[in-house]
C-alpha cells in the first residue's frame, strides 16, 4: 500500500462513520486540557466529516467542561480506533466552537431528530445527582437549543497506525489550514 492509499482509506473510514451509526469510527475520543493543565478525554459522536478539508464535526452541550476547555485552549486531539479495520487514527487540530444562536448551530439543530434534541434538555453535564434515576426536571426539546453547540475540528496532523499480523503500517500526514496535504511519511510502528 502506498501513502496516498493509506491516507484515503483512513479518511474514507471517518466519512463512513459520519453517516453510519454502526461504523467503527462513529465514536471518537476528544482530548482537551483543563484549567489545571490536566489532560481530559471523553467519547464524542462523529456527526460530519469533510475529508477534502480535513474537518470533523461533533455536537455538545455548551454547559459541559469540554466547551470551556476548548474556548480556553482550542488545540485538541481526536483519537479513534476501528476494531474491524484494526486501524488507529490520532488527529491533532484546532477546535472551532459554534454557540447556540450561531448559523452553524441553528442549522445543525434543525437536522436533529427529536430523541437527540432531548439530550440537551436535562441538567448540566457532570452535575451531581442524589441517585442514578434522579434527573432534574427536563425542559422542552426546543429549550435544549439554547444549550446546543457545534464543534468543528480542523485536523492539521493525522497519525494513522494499521495493525496487521505481520508488518504493521504507520504514517504521518500534515495538512495546511485549507486541508491540503503538506507532507507525509512512513513511520516506524
Amino acid at each position: 500500500m502506498d501513502l496516498n492509499m493509506f491516507e484515503a482509506a483512513a479518511w474514507a473510514g471517518l466519512g463512513a462513520a459520519a453517516t453510519d451509526p454502526q461504523a467503527g469510527f462513529r465514536y471518537l475520543t476528544l482530548c482537551t486540557v483543563d484549567v489545571a493543565l490536566r489532560p481530559q478525554a471523553r467519547t464524542v459522536v462523529l456527526r460530519q466529516c469533510a475529508d477534502s478539508r480535513r474537518i470533523l464535526t461533533f455536537h455538545t452541550d455548551v454547559r459541559s467542561p469540554k466547551w470551556q476547555e476548548m474556548a480556553a485552549n482550542p488545540q485538541v486531539t481526536v483519537l479513534g480506533y476501528c476494531h474491524q479495520r484494526r486501524l488507529q487514527l490520532r488527529m491533532a487540530g484546532q477546535a472551532e466552537c459554534y454557540a447556540p444562536g450561531s448559523d452553524v448551530a441553528q442549522a445543525a439543530w434543525r437536522m436533529l431528530p427529536p430523541h437527540t434534541r432531548q439530550t440537551y434538555t436535562g441538567g448540566p453535564p457532570g452535575e451531581a445527582r442524589a441517585k442514578a434515576g434522579d434527573a432534574p426536571e427536563a425542559t422542552t426539546a426546543e429549550a435544549g437549543e439554547s444549550r446546543f453547540g457545534v464543534v468543528i475540528v480542523r485536523v492539521s496532523v493525522l497519525d494513522a497506525y494499521q495493525l496487521q499480523r505481520n508488518d504493521n503500517q504507520r504514517a504521518l500526514f500534515r495538512y495546511a489550514s485549507d486541508g491540503g496535504l503538506q507532507g507525509s511519511e512512513w513511520l516506524n510502528p
